[in-house]
C-alpha cells in the first residue's frame, strides 16, 4: 500500500464486494463497542453511532468518486501521450503502408474529438473505475507536496495505531485465560472479579510480569515478518472470516439465552457524557474502510449501483453493531464489561463447555495474528514512500534493517506501557482515524473535482459523483471533523487536569 497503482486483480460480482467489505470494517473496533457503550449511556450510544455510520458513508461516497476521477486523469494523460508518440512516429516514418496511413487517419479523428463525442461511440467511459489507485497515489495526484506529507503523516500514525492495539489484545487475551489469580480456575475470568496487573498468575509471576512475556513472545514470533513481504492469501482472508462470524454468533446468542432466561444483570444508563470521548473514537475506528476502498471497490465488475450497495452494507453493518452492543450491556453488569468483549464468555457460568469458552478467549489471538504482519508490511512501505526521492534507491541496512526497525519497535514499546485497550483504540480513531475518515476524502473530493472541471471542462459529470455533491457537505464534514479534533483534546485535558 505504497501508494501506487496496481493490477484490479481477479474480478467478483456486487455481492461478494458486499460481504468483503463487511468484513473488513467489522473487526478488532467491535470487540471494544460493548464496553464503551456502556461507559456512554445506551441513547447516546446509540445516536452517535447512527450519525457516525452516516458522516462514514458519505465520506465513503466521496473516495469512491475520487478514485473515478483519478481513473479519468489516467487515461487522458495516456490517450494525450499516445497521440503525442503517434504525431512523432508520422514525422520520423519516411513511409509507411495505405492501410497504415487509413488506421493513423481514423485514430487521430478519434482522439482530436471531444472526448464525451468519443464515449458515446461505445468505448468505455472515461470515469469508469478499472485500475486500482490507491489513496496514496490520488493524494499525490490531487494535493501539493505539504498536503502529501500530511497524508503520509496520517496514515502513519493510524497504523501505528493499529499496531499498538493488536500487540496489546493478544497478550491481554492470553494473560487473562491463562492465568489463575489467587488460585481460581481460569474460567472465573468474566465473573465480575477485578484483578490488579499486581495480583499472582504463576507462583511468583504476576498478571503484568504474564502480560509483558506474552507481549515478548508475540513480538519474536511476529515482529521478523516485518522484514519481509507478507500478503493475505485468499484462503487465510475466508479463514479469519469464518472463525469471526462464528465467535460474534456465538456471543450473541449466549448473551441472548441468558437475557432470555432472566439471567440478565445489565442495567445501562440512558446518557453519560464522560464516556463519549472514548465511545466516538471507537466507532470511528469500528466504520474505518476508506483507506482500503481501492482494494475493494475496483474489482468489483458491477459498477453502476456502487454507492447503493455501500449504503446496504453500512445499514447492516449498524445493525450488527447494536445487536452486539445491546445485548452486551443488558447481560452483563457495566463493571464486569471488560475491553475485549470476548473475555467476558470466559467465565463457565456463562458457558460451561470448556471448548468454547476457550475458541472465544483466545479468538482474537488467532485473527489479529494473521492481520499484525500484513499492518506491519503495509507501514513499512508507507514509510518509504514518503521518504523516496525520484530516481533514488535506499542503501540496503536503511531498506532492509531501519524501516523495519521503526516500523516494529514503537507499537511493541506502547504495547509495553499499557494494555488499556479502550483507550488505545479511542485515541487512534479519535486522531488518526478521524483524519483518515473524514478530512482526507473531503478534501479529496473537492481537489479532484476541481481538477476534474480544469482538465475537462465545467460541463462533465462523473458517473460516480458522490449523491452528497453539494459543497455544502465537504464544508460540513471538514467542519465536524475538526471540531472532533478540538473536542476530543480538550476532554482528554481537562480529564487529565481532575486527577
Amino acid at each position: 500500500m505504497a501508494g501506487g497503482i496496481t493490477d484490479t486483480g481477479e474480478l467478483y460480482s456486487p455481492y461478494v464486494g458486499l460481504v468483503y467489505m463487511f468484513n473488513l470494517i467489522v473487526g478488532t473496533g467491535a470487540l471494544t463497542m460493548p464496553k464503551a457503550f456502556a461507559t456512554a449511556g445506551w441513547l447516546v450510544s446509540l445516536v452517535l453511532l447512527m450519525f457516525l455510520g452516516f458522516m462514514s458513508y458519505m465520506t465513503t461516497t466521496f473516495v469512491v468518486e475520487a478514485m473515478a476521477a483519478a481513473n479519468a486523469q489516467l487515461r487522458w494523460k495516456r490517450m494525450e501521450k499516445r497521440k503525442e508518440d503517434d504525431e512523432e512516429d508520422e514525422d520520423s516514418s519516411s513511409g509507411v503502408s495505405d492501410s497504415d496511413v487509413l488506421l493513423q487517419d481514423g485514430y487521430e479523428r478519434a482522439e482530436t474529438r471531444p472526448i464525451l463525442s468519443v464515449q458515446r461511440r461505445g468505448s468505455p467511459n472515461i470515469f469508469e473505475i478499472t485500475e486500482r489507485v490507491e489513496m496514496g497515489q490520488m493524494a499525490s495526484m490531487f494535493f501539493n507536496k505539504v498536503g502529501v506529507n500530511l497524508f503520509y503523516f496520517c496514515i502513519i500514525v493510524y497504523l501505528y495505531g493499529d499496531l499498538a492495539i493488536y500487540a496489546a489484545a493478544v497478550p491481554v487475551s492470553l494473560m487473562q485465560v491463562t492465568c489463575s489469580a489467587t488460585g481460581n480456575h481460569s474460567c472465573s475470568v468474566g465473573d465480575g472479579t477485578k484483578y490488579n496487573d499486581t495480583d499472582k498468575c504463576w507462583g511468583p509471576i504476576r498478571r503484568i510480569d504474564a502480560y509483558r512475556l506474552y507481549l515478548a513472545a508475540f513480538t519474536l514470533l511476529l515482529g521478523p515478518f516485518t522484514f519481509f513481504n507478507v500478503q493475505k492469501t485468499k484462503y487465510l482472508q475466508i479463514m479469519t472470516s469464518l472463525m469471526r462470524w462464528i465467535a460474534f454468533i456465538l456471543m450473541i446468542i449466549l448473551a441472548l439465552i441468558r437475557i432470555s432466561r432472566g439471567q440478565a444483570e445489565g442495567h445501562p444508563s440512558v446518557a453519560q457524557l464522560s464516556g463519549i470521548r472514548n465511545l466516538f473514537g471507537v466507532c470511528v475506528y469500528s466504520f474505518m474502510c476508506q483507506h482500503s476502498l481501492p482494494s475493494l471497490i475496483t474489482p468489483i465488475s458491477k459498477k453502476r449501483h456502487v454507492n447503493k450497495l455501500v449504503l446496504l452494507d453500512y445499514v447492516l453493518i449498524l445493525a450488527f453493531y447494536s445487536l452486539l452492543s445491546f445485548t452486551a450491556i443488558y447481560c452483563f453488569r457495566n463493571d464486569t464489561l471488560m475491553d475485549m468483549y470476548t473475555l467476558n464468555f470466559t467465565n463457565c457460568q456463562i458457558i460451561n463447555v470448556a471448548f468454547v469458552r476457550y475458541f472465544l478467549g483466545l479468538f482474537p489471538v488467532f485473527t489479529i495474528s494473521t492481520n499484525f504482519p500484513i499492518i506491519a508490511v503495509t507501514l513499512r512501505n508507507n514509510w518509504k514512500t514518503l521518504f523516496h526521492r525520484e530516481g533514488g534507491t535506499y542503501p540496503w541496512v536503511v531498506d532492509r534493517i531501519v524501516f523495519p526497525a521503526i516500523t516494529l519497535v514503537p507499537p511493541v514499546l506502547v504495547a509495553f506501557c499499557t494494555h488499556d485497550l479502550e483507550s488505545l483504540v479511542g485515541i487512534t480513531g479519535a486522531y488518526a482515524g478521524n483524519g483518515i475518515q473524514y478530512l482526507i476524502p473531503a478534501f479529496l473530493a473537492y481537489c479532484s473535482r476541481k481538477d476534474t472541471q480544469l482538465v475537462f471542462g465545467s460541463g462533465t459529470v462523473n458517473k460516480h459523483l458522490s449523491p452528497f455533491r453539494h459543497t455544502f457537505w465537504i464544508v460540513f464534514v471538514l467542519i465536524w471533523g475538526f471540531s472532533c479534533f478540538v473536542f476530543v483534546t480538550a476532554n482528554i485535558v481537562l480529564s487529565e487536569s481532575k486527577l
